[in-house]
């Protein structure tokens, strides 16, 4: 069959659905499946990125985000003859021509309201759910997720299906200390120090992070260094907590770092805080137990789900119990060594080539 992949998002925003679509194209492309690809970006910038697995590529132009969906989707499907459609975030045209499946990486817009903008809050209520209604299929990213499709969104289960993010093997590599102190140096990381991985945004419970922090970091000498941390939409007050509590001299921002680094930069971390008010399945937590690094995370949503009895769970609304996790972390060398055993086991089965297999495999039952 001819698989049509929606990738205007392909350049927007650092983060976890720009590696997801990354990786999932890369493991799809790996596995040499028997169908064809047609892959419709918005800008020409990206045409060519996966000319060696000779697949179409595709510059698709209109004024707007919508006009894109659809109009100019719609019109690509029917001049590539594609069978199925397929988008690694949510949206597809509503009237596309062809069966269409999406993404689904989360509801916190639906679970927590206020946490969203206003003019996502009217794209939520008024074309999710139509987007929903329309999908042959519906991936999503964890249990979770799937529970929140089917309740939210009013989908029947038989159209939802679990498919868990990946994991990539550079995170699971053996650290050469060489290669560690050469990322020491790189990013100025101190000997000792907690991270926080990710952009920030009212669900990722940034100030409340740097509250507990604060109680237990500086008094054991150990810094929080924040990779990526960038304000996406509604936390511009939130990246000044640590100047408010007067502790800005313990912060490290090295900015956002690929891949490659950030294994090393969760290996050499005493410990990954993300203890977020809603996560649907949380990449950052499975790549930092696959490199070894002790998490503590929240006792909800897809973090616990992920997470539990393989990390230091708390309550991600009390100030208290975040701190009280990552000095738990910080001062139980025994704990620590068993957060990172149990941390390779449970990221063990997450493999980008099983989310390509098993994504695959919903895009041919919708296609037929």
């Amino acid at each position: 069959m001819r698989i049509g992949v929606m990738l205007r998002h392909y350049d927007q925003h650092q983060g976890g659905v720009r590696v997801y679509t990354r990786r999932l194209l890369d493991a799809m492309f790996a596995l040499e499946p028997a169908h064809e690809f047609v892959l419709l970006y918005r800008t020409p910038a990206p045409v060519g990125t996966y000319a060696r697995h000779g697949v179409v590529e595709t510059a698709l132009e209109a004024r707007s985000v919508l006009l894109w969906d659809q109009l100019a989707v719609p019109a690509a499907v029917r001049r590539h003859k594609i069978d199925v459609l397929f988008n690694p975030k949510y949206s597809i045209p509503l009237r596309a021509g062809c069966p269409s499946v999406w993404v689904c990486h989360g509801l916190d817009w639906y679970v927590m309201p206020w946490a969203s903008r206003f003019v996502d809050r009217m794209s939520h209520r008024f074309l999710v759910p139509r987007y929903a209604h329309r999908a042959a299929a519906i991936v999503a990213v964890s249990e979770v997720t799937r529970e929140h499709v089917m309740h939210y969104l009013a989908v029947p289960p038989e159209r939802v299906a679990t498919v868990y993010s990946g994991v990539d093997d550079v995170f699971r590599r053996p650290r050469d200390p060489v290669r560690l102190e050469a990322v020491r140096r790189k990013y100025a990381l101190p000997e000792r120090y907690v991270l926080y991985a990710g952009a920030v945004y009212p669900p990722k419970n940034f100030t409340r992070l740097v509250r507990g922090y604060a109680r237990v970091g500086p008094p054991r000498g150990v810094p929080l260094v924040i990779a990526g941390g960038e304000n996406r939409f509604l936390s511009e007050r939130e990246l000044l907590e640590p100047e408010a509590l007067g502790i800005s001299e313990w912060v490290r921002r090295p900015g956002w770092i690929d891949q490659e680094d950030l294994a090393s930069v969760y290996a050499l971390a005493e410990a990954l805080l993300l203890p977020s008010l809603f996560e649907s399945c949380g990449l950052p937590v499975l790549e930092a137990m696959a490199a070894g690094c002790p998490v503590v995370t929240a006792d909800r949503y897809g973090t616990k789900e992920l997470a539990e009895g393989a990390a230091v769970l708390v309550d991600p609304e009390s100030v208290d119990a975040i701190a009280h996790g990552i000095a738990r972390v910080l001062d139980d060398g025994a704990l620590r060594a068993r957060l990172i055993e149990a941390g390779h086991a449970r990221s063990e089965p997450f493999r980008w080539s099983r989310t390509a297999r098993e994504t695959l495999a919903v895009l041919e039952r919708a296609a037929r």
